[in-house]
């Protein structure tokens, strides 16, 4: 078993399945900045349809060290 960082991922409020596993937080974290980067006119956040909202962060977790695919980059 190693150390990985698992990137979650929720649409609308339901996490997402087939998580990506990264070897470091700072892959992982640039990855979750840029799911979540919208492009549009969203400078009242709260009038953004819930369907549409996202979030994602990296989770430490332990992963067995064959886990496919591990990314590190």
């Amino acid at each position: 078993m190693i150390h990985a960082f698992m990137l979650v991922l929720i649409l609308g409020g339901v996490q997402q399945p087939n998580p990506m596993y990264f070897r470091g937080i700072d892959t992982c974290n640039w990855y979750a900045s840029k799911i979540v980067k919208r492009y549009g006119n969203y400078s009242y956040y709260y009038a953004v349809p819930q369907e549409h909202k996202a979030t994602a962060y990296c989770k430490p977790v332990w992963v067995s060290k064959d886990t496919k695919p591990m990314y590190d980059h």
